[in-house]
């Protein structure tokens, strides 16, 4: 059989990446730093064939192969300067993974062939290596775009209304009796019927997914038999990591990823026909290459100056905003290009919904500082794609400054981290707590109103993937993170959780009910706080990660949800289902308006706050250190909303009774528009029902110590 002989053709410097029109793929890639680029082509056996990229437009290399398609694995080769003390680490002996890869397919392997350096010279990274790692690295696979995408439609959900619900696909899905094994922890089990089902049940609407951007298992965890199961090591910006995707059929080399591609999509499709909005965790800050004796896979190969910020005064090494080793170059257009091409491709041909960006205060760097002006902020509110988008924060990173919550530009959403820490130390009873409590629940207008901004851009978190679970957060005094292989030294140690009395399990039924009803807690204020709540995935089942606050590692039973039946975590979902349906149905709850205090014509205040007493607070309760005892009363007159007509919404005022001390306290139901108030929620009871419903103005409501109870009464304008 005669071996087929592919030609190159010039091609077009347009678009980045691998390009299939039916008749072959185009190849571009951008090297300012490239003496010459080989595309090497890889054969279902692994045999590689090098053609030269035939044409060089400005910095970008390109070349059209004809007669190749969908499920060509490639890769590139650049040759040029190895001169790390210049910032120049180009080796034509490693093959690079193409940063435009719409798949990355393959085994990753770690051998001393992925270095360019010798690992066994003086100085490391500046002793030349001439393995080959093509056996043994990532490659990228050209595929066909096409998808059917019948009548999808996004579901466009406002801010306001929006319940973020924070998932990993496989932790979610893996040890689900209702979805089939052979699809459990895949994009398929996310768009199974029983997932579905059990979103629309639950009542959120956005469900945001940590990474599923192609990414790399860190060398040090593969070598003690982990995983990197959070996935914050991304490699590639354009493919869906493949092991959320269909398993491959045959030997190393056969890998579909169209067919991963295409299961990303069906489940997209399938989440926006429920209604659910997909959104995607993303790493833009860093990539998987670390810092000067990283390896090298990708960027560093192809033009290691442009894609990564190096030290001014020693380019041999990396700035590091991210403590991930190094820090992607958003001053360089070519960076911001790929970061918008990127984001742009997920949006257009993935059809997401939105994006969280990791460490975003990364991207937002000036030549140092943060800024809101920066290159990063102006190229995306000018793009009419990704300025649609839901775009969300995680606004801090670990350099100098970097923490930014409320620092960020108009029509970004941020992840509230003084929001977190205020509502766990006020449920915790800490001293001094109260007053930054009550700018919490009211929507931290301290830090987000400026600029037009409102409520909603606070992104209302109690926990989220990296720190405990709500169950340890009630369970623990400390981390207990030994499983992760670093002495306990990892996670955060400064937790603001309390253990109830006993640290971790316990048999002890007062402790068990304490911290069911601080559970509870918890999650009241977080669903009926001004701002965008987010729910942790497993929170409303009560799932325990023993205490490990840092499961980056830990791909199995530890950190994947449970979903064995149980009284106590049947009863906690139904509460959160109760309290999502309750702050869907009361505009008081969930404002895109500031609350500003002031009485209205009918001399109502939009928030006012009351002691036990039903009178108004005075500055020495607030001042005082130990008080933990408050009412929030919510006017239905000023819910901030308007009509179709521009006409105000009116709707229930909403009364929130809460004592977070530790003894029951008797509060006096306040005076409002009509005489009677109806009970909704009583924390201290098992589910959160309430005992009596009915209630009238003046009667002595008895709050259970540690809880909360909640209360409507209609405001009629008649």
């Amino acid at each position: 059989m005669t071996k087929k002989k592919w030609t190159i053709e010039a091609g077009s410097p347009h678009p980045l990446g691998a390009t299939w029109d039916g008749h072959g793929v185009n190849f571009a890639l951008h090297s300012s730093v490239a003496e010459k680029v080989e595309l090497c082509i890889f054969d279902a056996k692994g045999k590689e064939t090098r053609l030269a990229l035939p044409k060089r437009s400005y910095n970008t290399w390109h070349g059209y192969v004809p007669g190749i398609g969908p499920g060509t694995s490639y890769g590139f080769r650049v040759h040029g300067p190895y001169d790390p003390e210049r910032g120049l680490r180009c080796n034509p002996h490693k093959l690079l993974l193409d940063p435009y890869a719409r798949a990355v397919v393959g085994e990753m392997v770690w051998t001393p062939a992925h270095y360019a350096y010798d690992m066994d010279g003086e100085v490391q990274d500046l002793a030349f290596d001439d393995s080959d790692n093509a056996a043994h690295t990532l490659k990228g696979q050209v595929i066909d775009e096409r998808f059917d995408w019948g009548d999808d439609r996004r579901p466009c959900i406002p801010p306001s209304d929006t319940v973020f619900y924070e998932a990993h696909v496989k932790g979610l899905t893996q040890l689900h009796p209702g979805i089939p094994p052979e699809l459990r922890g895949r994009y398929a089990a996310l768009a199974h019927p029983v997932m579905l089902d059990y979103f629309k049940k639950l009542g959120v609407t956005s469900v945001e997914l940590l990474p599923v951007h192609a990414f790399l298992d860190d060398q040090r965890l593969t070598e003690a038999g982990m995983r990197n199961y959070w996935g914050y090591n991304s490699i590639g910006f354009f493919a869906p990591e493949l092991r959320y995707g269909p398993a491959r059929q045959g030997g190393v080399q056969a890998w579909d990823g169209g067919a991963v591609v295409n299961e990303f999509k069906g489940m997209v499709k399938a989440l926006h026909a429920a209604g659910i909005e997909v959104i995607l965790d993303v790493v833009y800050n860093h990539t998987a290459e670390g810092n000067h004796l990283g390896p090298t896979l990708s960027f560093k190969g192809i033009d290691n100056s442009t894609y990564y910020r190096l030290m001014p005064d020693n380019p041999r090494m990396y700035l590091d905003h991210t403590g991930c080793g190094n820090t992607l170059n958003t001053h360089n257009p070519v960076v911001l290009r790929l970061i918008l091409d990127s984001l742009r491709y997920w949006v257009e041909q993935m059809h997401v919904d939105g994006f969280r960006f990791d460490l975003a205060s990364a991207l937002g760097r000036g030549a140092d500082a943060f800024d809101q002006r920066s290159a990063f902020f102006a190229a995306i509110h000018q793009d009419p794609v990704l300025s649609r988008v839901k775009l969300i924060a995680e606004p801090w990173d670990i350099g100098l400054g970097g923490y930014q919550v409320g620092g960020f530009p108009t029509g970004w959403m941020e992840w509230n981290g003084r929001y977190r820490d205020a509502v766990r130390s006020f449920w915790k009873t800490d001293a001094g707590t109260l007053g930054d409590f009550s700018s919490r629940l009211c929507g931290s207008s301290d830090l987000f109103q400026h600029d037009g901004r409102s409520p909603s851009d606070s992104v209302n978190i109690i926990t989220v993937h990296d720190g405990f679970t709500l169950h340890d957060l009630v369970s623990y005094n400390d981390k207990h993170n030994e499983a992760n292989g670093e002495d306990n030294r990892d996670g955060e140690s400064h937790n603001r959780s309390w253990n109830c009395g006993v640290e971790g399990p316990t048999d002890d039924p007062d402790v068990l009910a304490l911290r069911e009803r601080q559970k509870r807690n918890l999650l009241a204020t977080l669903f009926l706080s001004q701002g965008t709540p987010l729910l942790l995935a497993g929170d409303e089942r009560g799932h325990t990660q023993q205490g490990n606050n840092n499961v980056y590692c830990q791909d199995n039973e530890l950190a994947w949800i449970d979903w064995t039946p149980g009284e106590r975590a049947d009863a906690l979902t139904d509460f959160v289902r109760r309290l999502i349906a309750f702050r869907r149905e009361q505009p008081t709850v969930g404002r895109s308006a500031f609350f500003n205090g002031q009485p209205g014509p009918e001399g109502y205040k939009d928030v006012t706050w009351l002691d036990r007493d039903a009178q108004e607070m005075q500055p020495e309760k607030w001042n005082d250190p130990h008080t933990h005892v408050v009412a929030a009363l919510l006017c239905g007159r000023h819910t901030g909303e308007l009509d179709k007509a521009a006409r105000p919404i009116t709707g229930d005022s909403v009364l929130l009774l809460i004592n977070a001390s530790p003894e029951n306290q008797t509060f006096t139901l306040p005076e409002h528009r009509t005489p009677g108030w109806t009970c909704h929620f009583d924390t201290a009871r098992d589910g959160g029902e309430p005992a009596q419903r009915d209630w009238q103005v003046g009667d002595a409501c008895e709050v259970g110590a540690r809880s909360m109870v909640v209360f409507t009464q209609p405001f009629d304008n008649a």
